[in-house]
Formats: structure tokens, C-alpha cells, sequence
């Protein structure tokens, strides 16, 4: 079984910047989850939602790789929220306690109406800049 390499896409909204993942998390995709995470802090925002909607995969490393997202969003005090984890990913999230640093919600919509009080309905770019995609 070969890997899928791990892609994401960033997307500027007014209160979040979202990182939509896709693919693997694995030692292979620690320079797109950190590109990623530098694209979507670069915005200034406070809040930065991972969405997992489109992740196969996460091993053990990809969990070190999410916990060094979360020290990094901690150091720099700003909130990390995931969405669209399978339940199974779930589970493996409340057994490492990465609950207690991460609120997790079932999907995007779900997140940006609990943190928000509302949906955003479309992205928001910044000036002279144009959403990426981030391959490993």
C-alpha cells in the first residue's frame, strides 16, 4: 500500500484561517502541515481551525506533528480547532488528551457556529495574495 501524500490548502475567512488537509499525516508531512500552519498565522488571526475532513490516515508521528501544532499556536496565543476527524480519530484524540488543548468539532460549519455564533459564507483572501496549495 503506497502513502497518499499529504496536501493542504489554506483559506482566509473574517475571524479564521481554515487548513483544509488532505491525505496522510505521517513523518512525510511534517514541512506541509508547518508551511500550512506559517500561511494561515500570517493572517494575524487568532483562531485557526485544522480541517481533517479529507485525512485517511494519521499515525503516530502525525499525532507528534499535531502536538507540536498546538505548542506552536499556544506559545503564539492563538486557538486551534479541529474539524472532520472519523470517530475512530476522535477516540485516539481523547485517549492522548489532545482534547484538552484542541476543541474538536464534528464538521467546518459546526466550528464556526460555536466559536462565531455564525457560519462564514465565503473566504476572505488577503490583499495580493492567493490560496495555495501545499504539497510534500
Amino acid at each position: 500500500m503506497s502513502a497518499k501524500t499529504l496536501e493542504a490548502t489554506v483559506r482566509h475567512q473574517p475571524s479564521v484561517s481554515v487548513v483544509d488537509l488532505h491525505g496522510e499525516i505521517n513523518i512525510f508531512a511534517e514541512s506541509v502541515l508547518n508551511n500550512a500552519y506559517a500561511e494561515a498565522e500570517a493572517r494575524g488571526l487568532d483562531v485557526i481551525l485544522l480541517n481533517f475532513s479529507d485525512v485517511s490516515y494519521i499515525n503516530s508521528t502525525g499525532i507528534a506533528l499535531i502536538v507540536s501544532l498546538i505548542a506552536r499556536a499556544r506559545k503564539q496565543h492563538r486557538r486551534l480547532l479541529a474539524c472532520g476527524l472519523s470517530s475512530h480519530y476522535v477516540e485516539i484524540f481523547q485517549v492522548t488528551r489532545l482534547i484538552d488543548f484542541l476543541n474538536i468539532f464534528p464538521d467546518e460549519t459546526s466550528a464556526l457556529v460555536q466559536e462565531f455564533g455564525r457560519p462564514h459564507s465565503k473566504p476572505v483572501q488577503p490583499e495580493n495574495a492567493m490560496n495555495e496549495s501545499i504539497s510534500a
